[in-house]
């Protein structure tokens, strides 16, 4: 894989990482969502009308067409587990922004989740 296949590949998933932090900055102010069928549409007003949500979902489209571009260049057996940098990057976001714990355990899944990053993406 090359500087420029990785960059971009990372790039995807950075995008994506940050429309699940946009989605939860989003949702934060509204509190715990459990519409019935009957407050169905006024639930998604209320979340749609939220700009981290909108910001989120862009993030998401932007983050489907880079991936694209992205598998047109490596294989999706060495670019799907890339995804999982998200994980990491989320957790560490996650704790810095939202106050989120960072535990013993949660570390060492990180940790595993790098060492397996770099493992295939030597491959």
């Amino acid at each position: 894989m090359t500087l420029n296949t990785f960059l971009l590949i990372l790039t995807g998933v950075m995008l994506n990482a940050g429309a699940q932090l946009l989605l939860k900055a989003g949702v934060a102010p509204l509190g715990a969502l459990s519409p019935g069928l009957a407050e169905l549409p006024a639930v998604f007003w209320r979340v749609i009308s939220q700009w981290p949500i909108l910001a989120g979902l862009t993030c998401y489209v932007v983050s489907v067409g880079v991936w694209i571009i992205g598998l047109s260049r490596v294989d999706v057996s060495v670019a799907y587990p890339l995804l999982s940098l998200g994980y990491v990057v989320n957790a560490v976001l996650a704790w810095w922004l939202f106050g989120e714990v960072l535990n013993a355990t949660r570390w060492g899944g990180i940790v595993l989740i790098l060492a397996g990053v770099w493992l295939i993406s030597r491959s």
